[in-house]
């Protein structure tokens, strides 16, 4: 049996601040009043923001209010997404989210966990959601895994592997439930 760890002691991992503490707490202010607020009403304005700290968002991307977003300068949204409402992007790491892809209400999204094997340090391992993809309601989706494209994610599922593409998916730990379209992906 291995002795208990002492997470007084724990390391920083592999995590590396890439901006100022004064750039995060700055950010956390920003976030606060324009991104999370569920009082601002505009898609316009926190897409302005995050794209302000480093953001990369793309056209016709709409951000629903309660977005959280750890780090914005680790943050890639293509054309025509949809954030849901309390959407959690907790991207210590680098997070992409491909055109067309929804992210529904109370989804956690996250590219960092814990070596709890050994040190308890920080482990962050990229994010990707491929074009077309579908995480529903209070999914969580955990570090380094790919959702491939057209794949759906059905509500309060947890991923912590890599889905393929055009599969629905459900579970804890999310498995394969069917094709998405069996005849192939519809036209139009």
């Amino acid at each position: 049996m291995r002795e208990p760890i002492n997470l007084a002691q724990a390391g920083p991992g592999n995590f590396k601040r890439t901006r100022s503490r004064f750039v995060e707490a700055l950010w956390i202010l920003v976030e606060f009043l324009l991104v999370t607020n569920p009082l601002q009403v505009s898609s316009g304005v926190r897409a302005w923001a995050l794209r302000l700290f480093g953001a990369r968002i793309g056209a016709g991307v709409i951000l629903r209010p309660r977005l959280r977003v750890k780090f914005p300068w680790n943050l890639e949204i293509g054309d025509n997404c949809w954030i849901g409402e309390g959407v959690w992007l907790h991207n210590q790491g680098r997070l992409t989210i491909e055109e067309n892809v929804v992210v529904s209400q109370e989804a956690f999204i996250t590219t960092g966990s814990h070596d709890v094997y050994e040190t308890m340090d920080l482990v962050i391992k990229p994010v990707v959601i491929r074009r077309g993809a579908w995480i529903t309601t209070r999914c969580i989706v955990l570090q380094g895994v790919e959702v491939g494209e057209n794949a759906v994610v059905t509500p309060g599922s947890v991923v912590h592997r890599s889905l393929d593409a055009g599969w629905i998916y459900g579970g804890n730990p999310a498995r394969p439930i069917r094709e998405r379209w069996p005849g192939g992906v519809p036209e139009g």
